[in-house]
């Protein structure tokens, strides 16, 4: 099961979270600081999935940007990195690039990540089906 999926900037900076498993607030931060600190300063040749307290932390790196997925130490970490690499394709396929119109459409984001993942299960892989709720919102717009 997917316990909660992080986008970070280099810096650090979380700039989406999605929670699956209840985590009080408090410790929000201190779990994404120190989960950041676990993936972002590792070496590129060093693999990327990583053992931390209770569970296994997946993480890729794209541009800017690193994508982190905590999940429960029955869960496959290669479907969870090809998942991940999937969630990518899937922004960059509706966005164009990635990295800089995903922060002033983060409502979006969040949308493509429902539509993928829902209660820590993966729900949803094929691009048109994930896009076509965003795509029926844009034709309401524009119309």
């Amino acid at each position: 099961m997917i316990k909660f999926v992080l986008m970070v900037n280099r810096q650090g900076q979380t700039r989406l979270s999605r929670y699956y498993q209840p985590v009080e607030l408090g410790k929000r931060a201190a779990l994404e600081a120190d989960v950041v600190r676990g993936c972002l300063y590792r070496k590129k040749e060093e693999c990327s999935f990583v053992e931390y307290k209770d569970f296994k932390l997946v993480y890729r790196h794209y541009a800017s940007l690193y994508i982190v997925v905590g999940i429960t130490e029955s869960e496959n970490e290669l479907s969870v990195y090809e998942l991940v690499h999937n969630f990518v394709e899937v922004l960059d396929k509706y966005f164009s690039r990635v990295v800089s119109p995903i922060m002033f459409n983060m409502d979006k984001v969040h949308i493509i990540l429902d539509e993928m993942i829902q209660n820590g299960h993966v729900v949803e892989t094929n691009h048109s089906r994930i896009l076509a709720p965003l795509s029926a919102l844009d034709t309401l717009a524009h119309s």
